[in-house]
């Protein structure tokens, strides 16, 4: 008690002397660490962690045929572990390791050399900073999410070995480089002016394009078009999609570093883009099939969230409903028709919710940044010039992450194969690659 007395004063007379200093003493002891923003960060970072494990995995699981609940939970959860593993190995380095390419972040940080409790990293204000590792982490759940997004376009009949080996290879060769050329000083493009608040580019049009290349190279399920694949429970879809919504907060007003103005415009952002998505693809649904499903709602609850992600720090709330609003009613064309047209089984509509909605957010950034919509930008913002940077910007990681996946996935198909056993796919995946079941009758 008497240490703890002593301490307490000590830091009380610490505290006096810091606030007697000359200013000029202040100014020279550099960029501050906010207990707040680093409070909010910690916040943050198991909010996104959440968004992944319990709710991508049971928004997933509910889609599902019962048969392969399981299966999708398990992809979800070992998705995570290894990614984790490989972010703090290589990951953090290739992505933000300090090097100076466009493409690379070097090997700098490998097994994160260097970073110590006292390390910090730059937020959006010069003035403050975070710790190092509450970035790294922040970051880590990124990088795990994003391979497990494309888990939907393959669901219920992929090898679990395939899922293992073609996301090890795939966070290396796209997430790694895309999030280091988007988000990292030196990036192609950032330095091309692009704006991806909180991952439009890295996160959901790479896991939409990599979901449409693999639904296509795996090929379709099996029964396709004869037997009944609907949703198992779509109770446990709403609470996954319920998670995910909430912790997105953390995904979007997080990707702020700090806890201030900036933070809350994304998270007021992420409420209305997300609301206007919601009833604009229930009323689509109320108007092309007379009735609004509860699939309908939850769709667009994440076409919405989608959209606003790279939009979420520049827009004004009014631009958020309307751009959710937008991106719902352009994905619901996509899962309704193209992909019925078109006869590739993305399983659970990964690239027509993640890749289309991705992609309109990203673009429609450009336009609703603009002051006269709402947005956060300038007087001397120019909207088309803009627009077509963030086009660019949309093309660019279309084609790496396309090419890149491609490779990737005959790769694995040559090491592990893709598919597998028709037999062991009709019994359902959950017994014949786990041995459980989620129901027993």
């Amino acid at each position: 008690m008497l240490k703890n007395l002593k301490f307490a004063g000590a830091t009380a007379l610490a505290a006096t002397l810091t606030s007697a200093a000359p200013a000029w003493a202040q100014e020279a002891a550099g960029p501050t660490m906010d207990k707040g923003d680093v409070a909010w960060m910690l916040v943050s970072t198991l909010l996104v962690l959440f968004m992944i494990l319990p709710g991508l995995a049971l928004f997933y699981g509910g889609l599902v045929r019962s048969k392969n609940m399981l299966s999708v939970l398990m992809q979800c959860t070992m998705i995570t572990a290894m990614v984790m593993v490989i972010w703090v190995v290589y990951g953090y380095s290739f992505a933000f390791g300090g090097g100076t390419g466009p493409f690379f972040g070097g090997f700098g940080k490998l097994f994160l050399a260097g970073v110590t409790p006292d390390s910090m990293a730059a937020t959006f204000s010069d003035d403050y900073v975070i710790p190092e590792y509450v970035f790294i982490a922040f970051q880590m759940t990124f990088a795990a999410i994003t391979p497990a997004l494309i888990v939907g376009a393959f669901a219920e009949r992929i090898k679990f070995s395939a899922v293992m080996l073609f996301t090890a290879m795939w966070v290396t060769v796209v997430y790694f480089p895309v999030a280091h050329m988007v988000w990292d000083a030196n990036g192609l493009i950032f330095n091309m002016g692009a704006l991806d608040f909180a991952g439009g580019t890295v996160v959901h049009i790479n896991a939409g394009i990599a979901a449409l290349v693999a639904a296509i190279v795996v090929g379709p399920r099996v029964g396709l078009g004869k037997d009944m694949m609907a949703p198992h429970s779509m109770t446990l879809t709403l609470v996954g999609a319920g998670i995910l919504w909430v912790g997105w907060f953390g995904f979007n007003a997080g990707s702020n570093l700090e806890a201030n103005g900036s933070a809350a415009l994304a998270m007021i952002n992420t409420f209305t883009a997300t609301a206007g998505a919601i009833l604009a693809w229930s009323a689509l649904e109320s108007v092309t099939r007379g009735k609004a499903s509860m699939l309908g709602a939850a769709s667009g609850l994440v076409a919405g969230l989608v959209a606003v992600t790279p939009a979420a720090g520049s827009i004004g709330p009014i631009g958020a409903i309307v751009l959710g609003a937008l991106a719902s009613g352009v994905c619901y064309f996509f899962v309704a028709i193209v992909k019925n047209k078109f006869g590739y089984d993305d399983s659970l509509d990964v690239f027509g919710i993640h890749g289309v909605g991705g992609i309109i957010g990203a673009v429609g950034t450009g336009i609703f940044t603009a002051p006269g919509l709402g947005g956060m930008g300038g007087e001397d913002y120019a909207m088309g010039a803009q627009t077509w940077i963030q086009i660019q910007a949309v093309l660019i990681t279309i084609v790496w992450c396309g090419v890149a996946s491609v490779v990737l996935l005959y790769i694995t198909k040559a090491v592990t194969g893709l598919r597998v056993e028709k037999d062991d796919e009709r019994r359902g995946l959950d017994l014949t690659s786990h041995g459980e079941q989620a129901y027993h009758s």
